[in-house]
């Protein structure tokens, strides 16, 4: 059974940094397209990183880009997403989802399998 836990959300002061963790079971991650995606309260649901299954190209929205960098770590079957320079505007719940290794950017429907979610909150 295919399963995405995630973990490292927490509460960090704006300009802070967090790592996030998206641990696989059930399936190798390096065969799938993994999204980061998050939504903050009275919000639609925002895709804001990938990393394509097939050749390992990423994507960033430009949200993030410049402060968030995704990565994986194929003997560890665990995709993680660095963040920095957090602003308030990126509180939110932050869920990675697995799609085909032919996605490669983080729209929602292209996902079929979910992970729980994480808090990130950014506050001083």
């Amino acid at each position: 059974q295919l399963q995405l836990v995630e973990s490292g959300g927490g509460l960090v002061q704006p300009g802070g940094s967090l790592r996030l963790s998206c641990a696989a079971s059930g399936f190798t991650l390096d065969s799938y397209t993994i999204g980061w995606f998050r939504q903050a309260p009275g919000k639609e649901r925002e895709g804001i990183a990938c990393i394509s299954g097939s050749h390992g190209s990423t994507y960033y929205s430009d949200s993030v880009k410049g402060r968030f960098t995704i990565t994986r770590d194929n003997a560890k079957n665990t995709v993680y997403l660095q963040m920095h320079s957090l602003k308030p505007e990126d509180t939110a719940i932050y869920y990675c989802a697995a799609g085909s290794a032919l996605v490669v950017v983080p729209v929602a429907e292209w996902y079929s399998d979910w992970g729980q979610g994480t808090q990130v909150t950014v506050s001083s």
